[in-house]
């Protein structure tokens, strides 16, 4: 029951352009999600804390360095994560990758059984200083020693995200919303644990795990608004608006730091095809250059002479001849104005050849290019049109004109409500 905190979700994660239009059914949705779950499970939520204890500027510091912390720890989170799923993914055999994962899942329960599940139960224990209950449920068994709560702690911000990876690794139904919770609220407990033990500063421990929420959450997915609006919903109110806006946000520009997509987008920026929310780029990845390839160039042979070229200039629509061999593999173009001066003097027609008057351009496209890249190269040289040139071999032209009007094209459509 967090209608605000869904509707940001969709717009700083999900979503790469603002619209009414988009906007409308996002908050009709959203609302309804809320209501519908009122009527059915009436007031009470599967989430929220009271706050004992509001927001003093002393403790400023503190929330600071849990940002920098929680950035490091989200880095963990979303590195790890994939790598482990990566590995699984390497198994192609499915009974066996179930196998491993369900062994390897297990013997983690096992020693740690507060790992199971979506965590939502153990935080609530955690917050509310019942974690003695929680380590004599694992092996470190009966202790009070508050080294030993520490490290406890300690082990379950590092093998939950190992317990997640291998559970959608394997073919299990997992996510990343709760673990990043999960661990924020760890994160927090520990940190502030840490600090009330070795230290002459006493911190609210409660506040340091929802605000550690808001802070991993915000850089497991890039998505600080969320983290910040997700936990002012949980609390009811925004006494802990300040330093969750201060953590949130340096825990989202540390994983910038080290990690520019989230976890979300990171596969599809691998493989060229993630949309952002900056409008130029993502107009640009949904353009190709097989689409914009231009072949009305008419091409000359390498060892043509001045008369040749006169006679296909004259079949010719563009002002570019490319020269080619008889297999097409690319030497260079011919470029008209830069032979006004010869080519209206018959007597020269003999004895110039093609290979004289050429050049090879200073920019080639590879077909293989994303257009953003293509651009900067229009953008870095005068050219109007670039050869494009695959394992040497001449394919056409793309031309700063004609993508410029479909990017124009494209925009148009793409900013329309």
């Amino acid at each position: 029951k967090a209608p605000i905190a869904a509707v940001i979700f969709s717009l700083e994660v999900l979503m790469i352009d603002l619209t009414m239009s988009a906007l409308i059914p996002l908050l009709i949705s959203s609302a309804t999600g809320a209501m519908v779950a009122y009527f059915l499970m009436g007031s009470g939520v599967l989430f929220s804390f009271d706050l004992s204890e509001g927001f003093y500027l002393r403790h400023l510091p503190y929330y600071v360095g849990l940002g920098l912390l929680a950035g490091m720890v989200s880095l963990y989170f979303s590195r790890f994560s994939m790598y482990i799923e990566a590995q699984m993914n390497k198994i192609n055999n499915w009974f066996v990758k179930v196998l491993i994962g369900g062994v390897a899942l297990g013997a983690l329960i096992f020693m740690l059984p507060s790992l199971y599940g979506e965590g939502y139960e153990f935080l609530h224990q955690l917050i509310n200083h019942k974690v003695d209950a929680l380590v004599n449920e694992s092996l470190l068994g009966h202790t009070t020693n508050a080294s030993l709560l520490l490290l406890f702690l300690v082990l379950i911000l590092i093998f939950k995200v190992v317990a997640m990876a291998i559970t959608t690794g394997s073919g299990g139904v997992g996510g990343v919303f709760a673990p990043s919770l999960f661990m924020g609220g760890v994160l927090g407990i520990f940190y502030a644990k840490f600090i009330n033990l070795y230290t002459m500063i006493s911190v609210p421990e409660k506040n340091m795990a929802l605000v550690g929420m808001a802070g991993v959450m915000a850089g497991v997915m890039h998505a600080p608004l969320t983290g910040i609006f997700l936990i002012a919903e949980f609390t009811g109110g925004y006494e802990l608006f300040t330093p969750l806006i201060v953590t949130a946000t340096i825990s989202y520009i540390t994983i910038s730091y080290f990690e520019p997509h989230s976890i979300y987008t990171k596969r599809l920026a691998e493989r060229g095809e993630l949309f952002t929310h900056h409008k130029d780029k993502s107009v640009l990845q949904m353009m190709h250059i097989e689409n914009h390839l231009e072949t009305n160039f008419k091409t000359i042979g390498i060892e043509a002479t001045l008369g040749d070229l006169v006679k296909v200039i004259a079949q010719s629509e563009r002002n570019v001849i490319p020269v080619v061999d008889e297999e097409n593999v690319f030497y260079g173009i011919v470029f008209i104005n830069d032979i006004r001066t010869i080519m209206f003097q018959p007597e020269l027609y003999d004895t110039i050849l093609v290979s004289e008057i050429m050049y090879m351009p200073d920019t080639l496209v590879d077909p293989s290019e994303s257009m953003e890249e293509v651009a900067r190269k229009f953008q870095e040289t005068i050219h109007y049109n670039l050869p494009v040139i695959k394992d040497g071999k001449y394919l056409g032209f793309v031309s700063r004109a004609r993508i410029f009007s479909s990017y124009r094209k494209l925009l148009k459509e793409f900013s329309e409500e």
